[in-house]
């Protein structure tokens, strides 16, 4: 279906637009903004007036849950979530169950999610086999199979040798290495950042240096191997630093941080709130307050939801017992809007942290920006609307997230995939 979008402010960061115009699409791609191509007839139009027009938000880290753990969500309940979040693009980590370590079943999941005809998946291969940190996993194979990137989630690597052939072998051919900073035997045991709150609340801690100190590790190995190495969920202030320190001596190296990080710190534990049970744990509010002016700055790269449903039973435990995670799919675009109504940023560098920046660390080249002959991935949002969260307003079957009963801008009115209208309002 040919479709315009009428007098929507469209707003492109890559290509730096930000002006009222139409949108025409065709056959799934932008084929003109503006002014309509010769002989163009829409089959329908969407009135835009007061309206963004964006790229589909991209998402560097969105757990759907299967294989492995469909009782806390599937597919199609988190594709979906997607639709109503303006996500049209989505990188899975490797922690499913089974873990993303064998081609057939990174082919079965990019199967189910195209038969399900939502949101495009690129899932982030296994870096080792079950994510056990012993042997590698077939990066080639994976890749034929669709994997775009390569990570250990949760799980560090303890055996820095075994790291090592893995930054060699992904170097080699030119794979990304996606990495979370977690120094094991220091994280150990804690559930919370190490400082007052924790202490106070009788949790054990879990220090920033668990966080430097295999960040260190991961910069010094990645420099003496070539790897192209992203740091993912970047939690504190001194992580910051020791990349910039990297970029500095004249590594390429990227990094980005969660919607959680960017809000939120370890006070917002309160008395054992378990939706603020996260990995990386939340830390100070100098930590939080550090990310999001490295965010606003550039020197964090992109921002993601780190989507993690959690069924209640889960949350309802004992902090200390509780699963860590928390829903985002659907709060990625207004907790973005928050942090820039923040920081007073412009609207375009706000979204190119969840559009053209994450598209660049996914090696999207279709998506991500809006220029004539793109996929035709939009999200279109009303950036005046106001939304309370909660569990009733969330599609995703995790309800579990620190943010609800807060009232976040902007709502999505339409998400667009492929030229395909998958959800309104």
């Amino acid at each position: 279906m040919k479709i315009r979008i009428a007098n929507g402010r469209v707003v492109d960061p890559l290509r730096q637009v930000d002006h009222i115009q139409d949108v025409f699409i065709a056959e799934g791609k932008i084929v003109a903004l503006g002014q309509p191509p010769d002989g163009f007839i829409p089959g329908r139009t969407l009135a835009a007036d007061g309206l963004v027009v964006a790229p589909g938000l991209i998402d560097l880290a969105a757990r759907l849950r299967e294989p492995g753990f469909e009782y806390r969500a599937t597919l199609e309940s988190e594709l979906e979530a997607a639709m109503a979040g303006g996500v049209t693009s989505v990188a899975i980590p490797p922690d499913t169950d089974p873990a993303l370590d064998e081609p057939g079943l990174v082919e079965m999941l990019c199967y189910r999610a195209k038969k399900l005809n939502r949101a495009h998946i690129y899932p982030v291969g296994a870096l080792t086999i079950a994510l056990k940190g012993e042997r590698l996993s077939e990066m080639a194979e994976l890749v034929e199979a669709g994997c775009v990137a390569f990570s250990q989630a949760n799980e560090p690597i303890v055996d820095h040798m075994v790291l090592m052939r893995a930054m060699q072998y992904a170097a080699t051919f030119g794979f990304r290495v996606w990495l979370q900073p977690i120094a094991p035997f220091l994280t150990r045991g804690g559930f919370a950042h190490d400082g007052e709150v924790a202490n106070r609340l009788g949790l054990p801690g879990i220090p920033v240096a668990a966080e430097t100190v295999a960040l260190f590790t991961y910069l010094r190995l990645a420099k003496a191997t070539g790897a192209r190495l992203h740091i993912t969920r970047l939690s504190s202030a001194e992580g910051l630093a020791l990349i910039e320190q990297a970029r500095a001596e004249g590594m390429d190296v990227t990094c980005d941080i969660s919607i959680n990080h960017l809000h939120l710190c370890d006070r917002d534990i309160g008395h054992f709130n378990t939706h603020c049970h996260l990995v990386p744990p939340l830390r100070t509010p100098h930590d939080r307050d550090a990310l999001a002016r490295g965010l606003a700055e550039g020197r964090i790269d992109a921002l993601c939801s780190d989507h993690t449903p959690v069924d209640d039973d889960h949350k309802l435990k004992p902090f200390s017992e509780s699963e860590p995670g928390a829903t985002g799919l659907e709060l990625l675009l207004p907790l973005t809007l928050k942090w820039a109504g923040e920081y007073n940023l412009p609207l375009s560098i706000a979204l190119a942290r969840i559009t053209s920046d994450a598209a660049r660390l996914v090696g999207i080249t279709r998506a991500g920006h809006l220029a004539p002959g793109a996929r035709a991935d939009i999200c279109v949002f009303d950036p005046a609307a106001r939304t309370v969260i909660s569990r009733e307003s969330l599609r995703s079957q995790g309800k579990n997230t620190p943010f609800l009963g807060e009232e976040l801008p902007g709502q999505v009115r339409y998400t667009l995939v492929e030229g395909q209208l998958m959800f309104e309002r």
